[in-house]
């Protein structure tokens, strides 16, 4: 199958071996999503709460409790949160591992701390060993979220890139969806449905340890370690062709470019690495600010607010799981056919009806102690999967993808780290703070949410640049020195200390061309 787009003479075929180890790096999505899907559920079951957190269990029982503020408890969030405060830190030293050792040793150790985390979590007796599961996880999470995106934007097919590196956030879904489906069943086993739980996190992380014995090495990877014979082999195993040659001559001309930087931090810290850490780590941020995750942490949580019953509101976000993976297929087809763009402005407008429906409903109808009439409860349920719909196609999705697929090699794995740790850091600080937020906020919560989502929509309308087609080490040339805002950050810099190298990779490129 040829490449459709700008490079067409970049051959390949999609063979079972390749699409064997998408899916096995795609676990990483998996460990990551189970994890997201397992706080909200387990924070909610009776027996945990009476074990770890007794006042917060007092408080649920209260007949007058406020349905804003019966979960507002620090250690409680400290629980969700401290996952990812650990993965921020990770993600950097995951960078590194990456440039030294390569992808798949960095997938290993991934495997290796969350199958560690899983055990202590399940095994805890005091809440220092939760969290100290919690923060094995987080570290596990950070080299996961690090190293996966990038070796799935790596190991694709240029004109394939965007669907093959949505498995990753397909897989999140699926991870949520399993979470919810095992809370669901365990939060009827008493004592220990809890333990059960935190416990089933080993097995995402088996299928991830398992998949780092047998998935390949990126050759991006391999030639920057100066493996270059590995390199050219493991190419043509992806790819499923023998003609890689000039793909092979674009990836070494970007590894020997990449060697010249011996301080990749300074190199990101100029002018013209801005635009690309700007859209990195904004992409980041306002996926969190989306409030998806407030909504998917917190979803039996939520729907106990509004009067479901604990068995309810897990059956609820089950089916707030299913649309979540559903419509993260709707990504997978249409991200490299519509765009990234079009995508994300369209998902801003159907969120941000959500939010202030949802916020307005609140604000009428629920109060401190009452709940919602059964026809206005099932309607707030409607309406967050209509927002979760327009997320998983949109920001989920393209939130991973954007910032793995613009940097150049020299920056890559130091510039994602950025992105990753900011996601990180801002995922703490909505989990840390969305019960407390909630809880004096009220229903307030969804139209701040909102508004952040109209500065969302401003920021891809003017500033992001569309990357369908546009090969991960050529981004810089045709994207960025191309954008209307962007190029002035973009200066002279490559064109007189890179001359003979870029000069190279244009005759690359005018060769694919003269060869179409």
């Amino acid at each position: 199958m040829a490449n459709k787009g700008n490079f067409e003479a970049f051959e390949s075929k999609i063979t079972k071996y390749v699409v064997t180890c998408w899916i096995l790096a795609s676990c990483g999505g998996l460990m990551f999503g189970y994890d997201i899907g397992i706080s909200g559920g387990v924070t909610a079951m009776d027996n945990f709460l009476i074990k770890f957190f007794p006042t917060v269990y007092e408080r649920k029982l209260q007949v007058k409790e406020d349905n804003y503020c019966k979960y507002d408890n620090h250690y409680l969030q400290l629980f969700t949160s401290s996952l990812y405060l650990a993965a921020l830190v990770s993600s950097f030293l995951a960078s590194k591992v990456c440039i030294k050792y390569g992808r798949k040793p960095t997938i290993l150790v991934a495997s290796s701390f969350f199958l560690l985390g899983a055990a202590l979590s399940a095994a805890a007796e005091f809440i220092w060993m939760l969290i100290l599961g919690r923060i094995a996880l987080g570290i596990g999470v950070g080299f996961g979220n690090e190293v996966v995106p990038l070796f799935l934007s790596e190991i694709a097919p240029v004109q394939h890139r965007g669907a093959v590196n949505i498995l990753f956030q397909l897989f999140v879904t699926i991870g949520i969806l399993f979470a919810n489906l095992v809370n669901y069943f365990t939060s009827s086993i008493h004592s220990w449905g809890w333990r059960l739980s935190l416990g089933l996190a080993a097995i995402p992380a088996c299928f991830l340890f398992i998949g780092s014995l047998v998935i390949s090495e990126t050759p991006t990877s391999l030639i920057e370690r100066n493996r270059e014979t590995e390199g050219l082999m493991t190419l043509k195993k992806i790819r499923g062709v023998e003609n890689v040659n000039l793909e092979f001559e674009q990836i070494k001309i970007a590894c020997e470019r990449a060697r010249e930087v011996k301080d990749p931090f300074k190199k990101l810290m100029k002018l013209s690495s801005m635009p690309l850490l700007v859209i990195a780590i904004m992409m980041q941020v306002f996926q969190q600010f989306t409030g998806i995750n407030a909504i998917m942490f917190y979803a039996p949580v939520l729907f106990q607010t509004v009067g479901f019953e604990n068995d309810a509101s897990l059956l609820s976000a089950i089916i707030i799981g299913l649309v979540n993976v559903f419509s993260t297929l709707v990504s997978i087809y249409a991200v490299d056919k519509v765009g990234r763009r079009k995508l994300l402005l369209q998902a801003c407008v159907q969120m941000f009806i959500s939010q202030i429906a949802i916020g307005a409903i609140l604000l009428a109808k629920l109060k401190s102690t009452n709940s919602l009439e059964e026809g206005l409860a099932s309607i707030v349920v409607v309406l967050v999967c209509l927002f979760v719909m327009s997320f998983a196609w949109s920001w989920g999705p393209l939130g991973w993808l954007i910032p793995s697929e613009i940097f150049p090699l020299e920056t890559r794995t130091l510039g994602y780290a950025f992105a990753v740790s900011s996601n990180m850091l801002f995922t703490f600080l909505i989990a840390q703070a969305f019960l407390s937020m909630m809880c004096h906020m009220r229903a307030f919560i969804f139209f701040f949410f909102a508004c952040w989502i109209v500065v969302m929509g401003l920021f891809v309308l003017f500033l992001l640049p569309e990357t369908k087609n546009v090969p991960i080490d050529i981004m810089v040339e045709r994207v960025w020195k191309r954008h209307p805002i962007w190029k002035r950050f973009m200066d002279d810099e490559s064109k007189t200390t890179h001359h003979s190298r870029n000069a190279g990779g244009d005759d690359i490129i005018n060769d694919i061309e003269g060869k179409r």
